[in-house]
């Protein structure tokens, strides 16, 4: 049975945010910096005034969801604290060198990276998702000379924080799920979650929340292009236990699940009495080279 959503299009106020740091979305019409680089040009994703796109939640599946075999990948997540004073310039230099890391070493295999869209309690102003084939490339990832420059000469420049949470996950073994090509993948919002469970609690009751969390967003396929999540191995990410990330097609879709009594039930009565600690930031993800009027 697959959950139905109700397409609320206007923003809400979740009465988890200021504790559990869920963002509130505002409505369209928007207009966003881009977040998927080609080399170093900027696309931008822009809806004229009074245009909406119209979404419904329906039983249909997505090629990117519950299609059979799994293939284990292992998904990084990379948050950045911007200095107040950062100009266009020095954003469009960081970015596009850390887009360009994926071309220097193997095992990269997806990447998205933007400006947060929304304040969080953190304080964190750009994400960055790469997505490896096994931990072994994300082991080198974080030694190879060319990463290590770009962080010292392109990012510790301009931030004055960075947090790193790994995990290894499952997607659908097909080439356009493992490496997030194709149309669907172009565009849309990159939601990331990230969540420390209270000491004590027992793993049944964190296995519970965790597969109601997947449950939901498998059964949401018109608003949902893929989902994962998983136990953090990152030795440096003590804040945080698991991280999720969520690619949804449109900034109108992230707004019709975030606003849904189904996914603030699903966090009210599954996550909030185990939680010590959680994050939610997202960033939208772009046409690259395409600019839709």
């Amino acid at each position: 049975m697959r959950v139905q959503l109700q397409p609320l299009c206007s923003s809400f106020s979740n009465p988890l945010a200021n504790q559990f740091g869920l963002i509130p979305v505002s409505s369209l019409p928007v207009s966003f910096d881009s977040s998927q680089r080609n080399g170093f040009k900027r696309a931008h994703l822009k809806l004229r005034r009074n245009q909406r796109i119209v979404i419904s939640a329906t039983n249909e599946q997505s090629p990117s969801i519950d299609s059979g075999r799994k293939r284990k990948v292992v998904e990084h997540i990379c948050l950045l604290k911007a200095k107040q004073d950062l100009s266009d310039e020095e954003e469009t230099d960081m970015l596009d060198h850390l887009y360009t890391t994926q071309y220097q070493m193997g095992g990269v295999v997806a990447i998205s990276l933007g400006r947060i869209s929304a304040s969080n309690p953190e304080n964190y102003t750009h994400g960055l998702f790469m997505r490896f084939q096994r931990r072994e490339h994300l082991e080198k990832f974080y030694e190879n000379p060319f990463y290590l420059k770009v962080l010292k000469e392109h990012v510790f420049t301009y931030c004055h924080g960075l947090m790193n949470v790994d995990y290894e996950a499952e997607v659908e073994d097909e080439m356009l799920s493992i490496f997030r090509k194709g149309e669907e993948f172009n565009f849309g919002v990159e939601f990331v979650i990230l969540i420390s469970f209270l000491d004590g609690v027992s793993a049944e009751k964190v296995e519970d929340a965790l597969t109601s969390l997947a449950s939901l967003t498998s059964g949401s396929p018109s608003l949902i292009v893929q989902a994962t999540q998983g136990l953090s191995f990152t030795p440096s990410s003590k804040d945080y236990t698991h991280g999720a990330v969520i690619r949804f097609r449109s900034v109108e879709a992230f707004e019709i699940f975030m606003s849904s009594k189904e996914y603030k039930d699903m966090w009210l009565s599954k996550f909030q009495p185990i939680t010590q600690k959680a994050l939610s930031l997202h960033y939208s993800v772009d046409p690259v080279g395409t600019e839709i009027m």
